[in-house]
């Protein structure tokens, strides 16, 4: 935030929050979507290839589960973002490139 501080002469005894200097800028905050891209891109990368990744990434491999809360997966938030609402649903618009690169679009240019 210092540059968007430096550009609108915002002195740093200004008590102003970065979604503020945000507000001012009319920007937004992009570190999250350009993360959620990469890992979309790269989960359809790995389900193509079908290997032991996309075992560790679907989380079907054998064992005891861990006790307490279940930790949240790439996949579920994947699924979330882009907005298939389930990982299955996911997976089979995986198989299709076209599709997949167009669902990542979509979710990106959205923003959510």
């Amino acid at each position: 935030m210092w540059f968007l501080r430096r550009m609108l002469r915002i002195p740093w005894t200004a008590k102003k929050t970065n979604e503020r200097v945000l507000n001012e800028a009319n920007k937004r905050r992009s570190l999250v979507r350009t993360i959620r891209k990469l890992q979309a891109t790269f989960l359809g990368h790995v389900i193509r290839r079908g290997k032991q990744e996309h075992l560790v990434t679907t989380g079907k491999f054998e064992g005891k589960r861990s006790r307490g809360r279940q930790r949240k997966k790439i996949m579920d938030g994947l699924a979330t973002w882009l907005g298939t609402g389930k990982v299955s649903d996911t997976l089979a618009a995986v198989k299709d490139r076209d599709l997949w690169r167009d669902m990542i679009a979509n979710a990106y240019k959205q923003g959510t």
